[in-house]
């Protein structure tokens, strides 16, 4: 019988992920251990924590791309730009609270510089300034990226 209901689970995943999810919560709750479907459940708590390592990623290159604007066109500057650095920030913040272990992202100065790449060619395009115009490598410590009060001055370019 257990076969059966795993067999049906497991179509269930493939065919209604939302009610795939009800099912296994209730199984869960219900603690029926050896109908879950694991293969799918394992999948998914795996997926959990690579949404965390995107969000933050994405959150990162929002930073990074608009401190990059900041720093290269003064001139262009706006209350907008100031408003996404600061809600990014807070998203990484956020994040950091409830998943402290993300911060090995952060202090990872390879995984970093690749967000880095992702934001600098965005920053490119956004301003039409050419590649030259921007540091290779990321010229922000991580403290100035999580820092609500820095903004990179043209004086500070590398």
């Amino acid at each position: 019988m257990k076969i059966i209901e795993l067999q049906m689970l497991q179509t269930l995943y493939e065919q209604d992920f939302c009610a795939w999810v009800e099912q296994t919560a209730e199984l869960l709750r219900s603690h029926h251990w050896d109908t879950l479907d694991l293969e799918h459940l394992i999948e998914e708590v795996v997926d959990l924590g690579k949404s965390q390592q995107r969000a933050l990623q994405s959150a990162l290159r929002l930073v990074l791309s608009h401190l990059l604007k900041w720093k290269y066109q003064p001139e262009r500057r706006s209350h907008s730009w100031q408003v996404t650095i600061t809600r990014e920030r807070l998203n990484i913040d956020e994040l950091l609270q409830e998943s402290p272990s993300l911060r090995r992202f952060l202090n990872d100065a390879e995984w970093r510089n690749t967000t880095y790449q992702r934001a600098r060619p965005e920053a490119m395009v956004e301003t039409s300034l050419s590649e030259d115009n921007f540091a290779i490598a990321c010229p922000f410590s991580v403290d100035e990226i999580l820092d609500l009060d820095f903004y990179p001055n043209v004086e500070e370019q590398s």
